[in-house]
């Protein structure tokens, strides 16, 4: 799984209280923990899911 974060990333946070271990928020913007995405990949998909403005892609492989 591959997940990334658009340029549209509002800082919202919301991706972050999903999974804090995954998302965090840099410079006002979302960035991912590529290392933690193993075994959270539910976690990836609702952070997705939930993103207010769909800046959030999740990618399977």
């Amino acid at each position: 799984m591959h997940v990334k974060i658009l340029n549209n990333c509002i800082g919202c946070s919301a991706c972050v209280q999903i999974n804090p271990e995954i998302f965090e928020i840099f410079n006002n913007y979302a960035v991912v923990n590529d290392f933690y995405i193993e075994n959270n990949e539910e976690l990836c998909i609702d952070a997705s899911l939930e993103c207010p403005v769909g800046a959030i892609i999740v990618e399977m492989n």
